[in-house]
């Protein structure tokens, strides 16, 4: 078979070349061949205006592989689509099928884009725009009516109040005679008739005005409901529509393996549905791309370029693991047949039998300090036992963490010895009524010397246990920090959390809205280290049981 047209050769030809294919969900430095096509892959895409505008960065790919003569070399790759097209020349062609897609694809997204016109439409319709307008200004309308009826009405009450009042005090005056007063009272049920008459007919009336307005607003009814039945129906039919195409689609894409095998897409995620590009990273595309034109992966690295996403958690430049939720059903397969290494399980790595050292004990709760990669609590996925939870339950068998800090994060930790104590800490610290200060050395010079980081939160679907900011659907995360030292290279930061959101400072410290520098050693949110340059060093609560305030410090080991 002659050697692919696609592949960049490298000149000279390596002498050494990795043992074995490392796990694409490594956080690690990716082998120096696979770094070196990378800077001849930036070079190329290096000033590509879409790629420099905001939030306009993309994730790339190079897979180093040898040809069939012998020669190494590697291929290059994006995730998606770049600069509207599937296909680029110098760039790996995307996975699924090109004459499948074309039969399908036009069609499906031409009716898409007629049922969207047709709800952008509705809702542009000056027509349906007077309805609403009107129907808006009648709702008003009503509104003063019944405030200014409610108001006469208050007078009116007012002033039969008055009339009661004279009545009863006519009816007891000492100074008429029993003929007298007997006349008073007769006169008195008279009146208080006449005004028990006037307050049914403010009541009447309120009624007879709340009926008129149901009344005209009826008619109004029937005309939104007809709007919005149709908005209802296009949205329904646009969900529907889009689900069948995603499904052609998804059918369109046939995975390789190095055993020669093939596996529709679609079997890889059963029995769920693959989420939304799904074997469209730059990963699954080098892989397959290299088993049908006979090439041998020797290594893969992906990495971001151009301007970070507007959720953050990207650098240009940086190299980043392959993402979980679209490609962690994808590449186990795409890999079997080709010798390579586990991926990493993080939290495995033994701790000395003494830790977590304890910092503060009473009969009630006790503060330890969390060395680094040991877990707060044992894993979900019941593979990592080992935490401080385990560790504690050992001398206390109802112990449980109050809080919890990262794997990665080592410092403070408060655990309870019983269930009524842990709830009373929880809720501490769910009223923020515990003080909490990390120290964390930050990768780059940071200008300020101070701030407060406001970004709203949520887990990143695609790639969990990552977050992303995101305004509209996260949950709101504030943090204070300041400056304590600066080197060259690095800025010493105090970080003070006033929420307690999953990953918080981390992705605070990161993004370009936040500080704008990666915690030293981030391997989520910035570069791999030999560990995560964030300590729990500081906390001060009330003790639930003696109301004592309780201060603590643990420096940073670094």
């Amino acid at each position: 078979m002659p050697a692919p047209m696609d592949v960049t050769y490298f000149d000279p030809q390596p002498d050494t070349l990795p043992p074995t294919f490392a796990s694409p969900f490594d956080h690690g430095e990716p082998h120096p061949l696979a770094r070196r096509a990378a800077d001849e892959l930036i070079a190329r895409v290096r000033g590509r205006p879409s790629l420099d505008a905001p939030g306009g960065g993309k994730m790339f790919g190079v897979l180093v592989v040898a040809a069939p003569d012998g020669r190494i070399g590697y291929l290059r790759g994006f995730s998606g689509m770049l600069d509207g097209e599937w296909q680029v020349t110098g760039f790996v062609p995307p996975l699924y099928d090109g004459a499948v897609r074309d039969a399908i694809w036009p069609a499906g997204q031409h009716q898409l884009r007629a049922l969207e016109l047709a709800l952008r439409a509705l809702a542009t319709s000056p027509e349906h725009a007077a309805i609403r307008a009107a129907h808006a200004a009648v709702v008003v309308r009503h509104a003063a009516e019944l405030a200014a009826l409610r108001a006469r009405h208050r007078d009116q009450r007012a002033e039969r109040h008055v009339a009661r009042e004279i009545i009863r005090n006519a009816t007891t005056l000492h100074a008429l005679d029993q003929a007298s007063r007997g006349d008073a009272a007769e006169r008195g049920a008279d009146t208080h008739h006449a005004l028990d008459q006037a307050s049914r007919g403010d009541a009447a009336e309120r009624r007879r005005l709340v009926a008129a307005h149901e009344a005209e607003l009826a008619a109004f009814a029937a005309r939104l409901d007809a709007i919005d039945g149709e908005r209802v129906r296009l949205e329904r039919q646009g969900a529907a529509e889009s689900r069948t195409l995603m499904k052609q689609v998804h059918d369109s894409y046939v995975i390789d393996n190095a055993r020669g095998e093939r596996r529709p897409l679609r079997d890889l995620f059963a029995p769920g549905e693959p989420p939304a590009g799904a074997g469209d990273c730059a990963g699954p595309k080098l892989l397959g791309h290299a088993y049908r034109t006979g090439l041998v992966p020797i290594a893969l690295a992906e990495l971001w370029w151009g301007a970070p996403p507007i959720s953050g958690g990207r650098r240009a430049g940086q190299f980043y693991p392959s993402c979980r939720g679209k490609c962690g059903p994808i590449l186990p397969f795409m890999l079997e047949g080709l010798p390579h290494a586990a991926p990493p399980v993080f939290g495995a790595d033994p701790i000395a039998a003494g830790e977590p050292r304890v910092v503060f004990e009473d009969p009630w709760l006790v503060v330890v300090d969390k060395p680094c990669g040991l877990l707060s609590v044992p894993g979900r996925s019941g593979l990592l036992g080992d935490s401080v939870v385990t560790r504690l339950r050992a001398r206390y068998p109802e112990a449980a963490v109050a809080h919890r800090l990262d794997l990665d994060t080592s410092g403070l930790l408060v655990a309870a010895k019983d269930p009524a104590t842990c709830v009373a800490l929880q809720r501490a610290f769910a009223r923020r009524e515990v003080d909490k200060r990390y120290a964390a050395w930050l990768d780059g010079v940071v200008a300020r010397d101070h701030g407060t980081v406001e970004l709203a939160l949520r887990v990143d679907l695609d790639d969990r246990p990552r977050q992303i900011h995101d305004p509209e659907h996260g949950k709101p995360a504030v943090t204070e920090w300041r400056v304590v030292e600066r080197t060259a290279s690095r800025t010493r930061v105090a970080l003070v959390p006033r929420t307690g959101r999953t990953h918080q400072l981390r992705v605070h410290a990161a993004h370009p809205l936040g500080i704008g520098a990666p915690i030293t050693g981030d391997r989520l949110y910035g570069r791999a280290a030999a560990r995560l340059a964030l300590h729990a060093e500081a906390l001060a609560f009330t003790h639930p049981h003696t109301q004592r305030r309780i201060e603590l410090v643990r420096p940073a080991p670094f």
